[in-house]
């Protein structure tokens, strides 16, 4: 039976080691013992002759048969949309799964038999993972299954493979992608993920997912069983054509993943002719060759929400253009996106960088570090420091110098396009200027994985804002979120954590090396997420107190102010400023072999890069001029006029797609405030504590003057510290890494004793040249992201335990460390040194998941690990 293990008889149950079934295990089911007179199959069928219409009696049909069988003594319940014909047609899957499956929990039978789905439907991760989290045990993907096997037998496949290996290769790929998929989630097993329904609807009706997926989150509404009959009709017309039943069949190309040259199947935003008019107008750089880029961002079917919004002139009073805010003021609001150096060549790294600085505009480093000579401004004038300093879950290149050379520091939760996923970046792509800058090794394939990391909760994340704001008081922190459902209950989090800055990111984008899984079928729209949060946001007072941020897919000046009268009031591009400095949309990104130079390390291709700073800036101009022109027509003259006017805005149907008129965007344009009385936009330059008397380290700093403006050559001092000193050591080590850099200070610069109980983040990110010894014990982060010089702790002499029975530090001490030296006498809590890459530690003990993700340094554990 292969990968089956029948369980002893007495518990009735067969284990798998894949829900992926295959041929012969399918049909061994039938055969196994504790099955035996207890399997009933359900054809997943509607009649044709019955229309659309037909779609809902037969799927209720098809539930309450699976109820009765199951009442009848049933234990395993397969639905199968095999047998198909010209009258009969095929009831979707996914469909067919959720309603038997929510009809047997609200019977309450759910527990007393098991579901498979045998289908010609799902063939990809994404179908077979919605067949299994909304309620199936297993699937047997006939379709799939019998093409894999053809295409091995005709040697149609990229390298010679029997039938046999194809079909495991085939089921070992699919079983790696649902790994996958649940560890983004945070789910450990496949029955904790069975039936956990982890996702989101968009344009689903809401009778369909109360009956078929209940409690699933569908924010804007949309199609109901009458319109997915049609388009299942579609599809079996297309299999049985009434005007030729014997002419032979083909498939035909969708265009879901690339674009069909032939202009046939799914739209893309960013197909050629919108590459070809950008490049076109950035040639030329006026605005009158702006207006063809603008038509071909503009006027398309929809394929966002933001597409089905219009814009309201009429009642308004135009202004004259003049006197509109300045394009030099919008180009403020303007950021590009998180990509990093590593994913993107550094020379359009480089590029983004110099553009933005010189427009007043913010580019954002990406997870990937940056090279400390880009820190300098350079002897023509030009700034390529990233003012936006990213802070991900991998901590690549973070050290107190990278920190303190930010404007803006931005820690990022998850990315619209890859939520729960991370960075990602290929072996290829990781050179010895790559690896260095990362502290990895060359040649080894980097992600920045969720698990494990510093952030398990809100006040995790506080405590990750107060570090970076007290490594770099100059800098704002920003917190990158992602669109979904809820977003706006974290977003009020996010702002009562003090962070300065919400990003929602939109599905939209996402790193040129993202897995053709994870392009698909992940996050939300951004329209969505900026609309909740600004309201959650609102209807809390704390609006005032955050800039609201967005991303994905951003081109035309349309977009901005949608956005903004939406809510948002910065603004992140991504894909659009990277063809304004020369993408061509070869999508090989990940390959290593662009052929433009910008998103590759190989030093020919990087050779070919003609991108250039003032390509970008004339993009950002004229959308900023794109932008005033739509404040005059609507009688405003700044963005703030506009922020969170919903009412300025109207839902709108497509005339070409019926469908759109069953969408439901009043959640959008829902006003919190019609009086007008609460803030809609940023009224705090900085959200800040009030009442803070100062820190311990604030105290250090001052009595360490003398030693970093190099009057003196040392500093010898001892303090009594309790638990609500949090980040002692962190705010020296920036005002250290201001002066100095990474080099800091020679080694025993500063030498500072401390006795009692410390708080949070004792030690983030030290520097080299200060020694912090603590005679007592400490909290969560000791040496968070350590880069240099020494964290000695040790009981106080008075104790009498031993101290490997003891532990003396918390949980995820030195984590993302880069250097330095942790000396700890007692035990250490859980995910000790994880992501360490340069640190050397001595502790008498760890807990679970100590050294994880570790590429550099060394720990001695002299005691028992978890």
């Amino acid at each position: 039976l292969g990968l089956f293990e029948e369980l002893p008889a007495s518990t009735g149950l067969v284990e798998l080691d894949s829900p992926v079934l295959l041929h012969h295990e399918f049909a061994a089911l039938s055969a196994l013992p504790v099955l035996q007179g207890n399997i009933t199959t359900l054809h997943a069928h509607f009649p044709v002759a019955a229309g659309a219409a037909g779609l809902e009696p037969a799927l209720k049909a098809l539930a309450a048969s699976a109820e009765k069988a199951v009442r009848a003594g049933a234990k395993l319940v397969i639905l199968s949309d095999c047998g198909v014909d010209a009258q009969k047609a095929g009831i979707p899957m996914l469909l067919a799964v959720g309603a038997v499956h929510q009809q047997l929990v609200r019977a309450g039978l759910r527990l007393q038999a098991d579901l498979v789905a045998e289908t010609g439907e799902a063939r990809e991760v994404h179908q077979i993972a919605c067949l299994l989290g909304f309620g199936a045990n297993a699937v047997y993907p006939t379709l799939a299954l019998s093409t894999v096997a053809q295409l091995a037998s005709a040697g149609k496949t990229s390298k010679p493979v029997e039938p046999a290996k194809a079909l495991a290769n085939y089921r070992e790929a699919i079983d790696a992608g649902l790994y996958k998929i649940m560890a983004k989630m945070g789910i450990s097993t496949l029955a904790s993920y069975r039936g956990g329904q982890m996702f989101e609807a968009l344009g689903v009706s809401t009778k369909v997912v109360s009956e078929c997926f209940t409690g699933t989150a569908s924010p804007i509404g949309g199609i109901d069983y009458l319109q997915i009959g049609e388009e299942a009709l579609v599809r079996h017309a297309r299999a049985f054509p009434a005007d030729a039943p014997e002419a032979p069949l083909a498939l035909q190309p969708e265009g879901y993943y690339r674009v069909n040259k032939r202009g046939e199947g799914e739209f893309h935003g960013w197909n050629p002719k919108v590459v070809a008019s950008m490049n076109k107008f950035i040639k030329s750089g006026d605005f009158a060759g702006y207006q063809e880029w603008k038509t071909q961002g503009d006027e398309h079917q929809p394929v966002a929400l933001k597409d089905l919004l219009k814009i309201r002139f009429s009642g308004r009073t135009p202004v004259a253009i003049e006197e509109v805010e300045t394009i030099e003021e919008i180009r403020k609001r303007f950021t590009t996106a998180g990509m990093s150096l590593g994913a993107l060549s550094p020379e359009m790294h480089e590029a983004l960088a110099i553009a933005m600085n010189r427009i007043g505009g913010k580019s954002n480093s990406g997870e990937g570090g940056e090279d400390p000579d880009r820190f300098n401004v350079r002897p023509n004038g030009d700034n390529a420091n990233s003012a936006i300093k990213q802070v991900a879950s991998g901590r690549f290149g973070v050290t107190a110098a990278y920190l303190s050379s930010a404007k803006e520091i931005e820690i990022k939760m998850a990315q619209g396009a890859k939520p729960g996923e991370g960075g990602q970046l290929p072996g290829g792509k990781v050179t010895p200027l790559i690896a260095k800058l990362r502290f990895s090794v060359p040649g080894v394939t980097l992600i920045s994985p969720p698990p494990h990391h510093d952030i398990y909760s809100i006040e995790d994340l506080a405590q990750l804002i107060f570090d970076l704001k007290e490594v770099n008081p100059r800098a704002k922190v920003c917190v990158k979120l992602v669109s979904s459902s809820g977003v706006g209950t974290v977003a009020a989090g996010v702002a009562k954590a003090y962070a300065d800055v919400v990003l929602v990111s939109g599905h939209d984008g996402g790193t040129g090396a993202s897995p053709l899984a994870s392009i698909k079928n992940a996050g939300s729209a951004w329209e969505i997420g900026v609309a909740e949060a600004h309201q959650v946001l609102m209807m809390n007072q704390l609006r005032g107190r955050v800039v609201l941020r967005t991303d994905g897919g951003m081109k035309t000046g349309r977009d901005i102010v949608i956005a903004a009268l939406l809510g948002a009031e910065e603004y992140n591009f991504g894909t659009a400023a990277l063809i304004a400095g020369g993408c061509a949309m070869f999508r090989v990104c990940h390959l290593n072999t662009c052929p433009v130079g910008v998103a590759t390390q190989r030093e020919d291709l990087r050779a070919k890069f003609r991108g250039k700073p003032e390509n970008i800036i004339n993009f950002f101009n004229a959308v900023a001029e794109d932008v005033r022109h739509y404040l005059a027509k609507l009688g405003a003259r700044t963005l703030n006029d506009i922020i969170g006017r919903v009412d300025l805005l109207e839902q709108i149907d497509d005339p070409a797609n019926p469908k759109t008129k069953l969408l439901n965007l009043g959640g959008l344009l829902h006003n919190p405030d019609p009086t007008g009385e609460l803030d809609r936009y940023h009224t705090r330059e900085r959200n800040e504590r009030f009442g803070n008397e100062g820190s311990l380290d604030e105290a250090v700093v001052q009595e360490a003057r003398d030693v970093l403006l190099k009057m003196s050559n040392s500093l010898v001092r001892s303090y009594k510290i309790t638990n609500v000193n949090r980040d002692v050591g962190t705010m020296l080590s920036g005002q250290i890494a201001l002066l100095n850099g990474d080099e800091g200070l020679p080694s025993g610069t500063i030498d500072l004793t401390f006795t009692g109980s410390a708080g949070q983040s004792f030690g983030t990110f030290l520097v080299n040249g200060v020694r912090l010894t603590l005679v007592g014990e400490a909290n969560d982060y000791v040496g968070k992201g350590i880069n240099g010089g020494e964290i000695i702790i040790r009981p106080k002499p008075s104790e009498t335990f031993l101290w490997k029975d003891q532990s003396i530090i918390g949980n995820t001490c030195l984590y993302g460390a880069t250097g330095g030296h942790l000396f700890a006498a007692g035990r250490a809590g859980e995910r000790f040194a994880v992501r360490n890459s340069g640190a050397a530690a001595v502790v008498e003990g760890v807990g679970d998941h100590g050294c994880e993700y570790m590429t550099g340094g060394i720990v001695v554990v002299l005691g028992q690990t978890g």
